[in-house]
């Protein structure tokens, strides 16, 4: 079988019409995979949020359990601008020339751990156990009353102090202060 031969200019128009159309699908999952790559790569740029940029206090209304209350630490993003948090706040307690008194909170790991993306405004929030420190033995405890919490906002190393005069221990060793992973409220 012959074919006609055809003048070299369609014969261009062809060939070019279809690789075009040979290439055409490739372009699209090209097109597809760059606009996801940015929006990956946005999620993992949003930065951390650092404690000069948040507001951090303890809602008072508490929960109380036998021998412990139970209270919830905010956290709220006043940056400027969007920032995450992931994990566990430190927490201590403080007296009035902000000295540490006893230990400072354990870890409660019944919650999961992820990131929460705070917008300006928004908070995030972790529950604080705060059990009885009459329920330690004295000469283990010895009890003092706390001024305030000192907070440190998740990987972060500065810290700010939130007044609640509570009581305490003021011996290391008994863990009477217990933390959860900051959630969204």
């Amino acid at each position: 079988m012959q074919f006609p031969t055809l003048p070299a200019r369609l014969r261009i128009g062809a060939l070019t019409a279809a690789c075009g159309a040979a290439l055409a699908p490739l372009a699209v999952l090209a097109a597809m995979s760059s606009s996801a790559v940015p929006a990956v790569t946005a999620a993992a740029t949003v930065p951390g949020c650092s404690t000069s940029g948040l507001v951090v206090w303890l809602n008072t209304q508490g929960n109380g359990t036998a021998g412990s209350i139970y209270y919830t630490l905010e956290f709220t993003n006043l940056s400027g601008r969007t920032c995450t948090l992931q994990g566990y706040p430190g927490v201590s307690a403080v007296n009035l020339g902000g000295v540490q008194l006893g230990s400072a909170a354990g870890r409660d790991n019944t919650g999961k751990v992820s990131a929460v993306t705070l917008t300006t405004g928004a908070t995030a929030t972790a529950s604080l156990q705060i059990v009885e420190a009459g329920n330690f033995p004295p000469a283990t405890c010895r009890m003092a009353t706390a001024s305030g919490l000192r907070v440190y906002p998740p990987n972060q190393t500065a810290s700010k102090v939130i007044p609640f005069p509570f009581q305490s221990c003021s011996r290391s060793g008994p863990i009477y202060l217990r933390v959860r992973t900051v959630h969204k409220a």
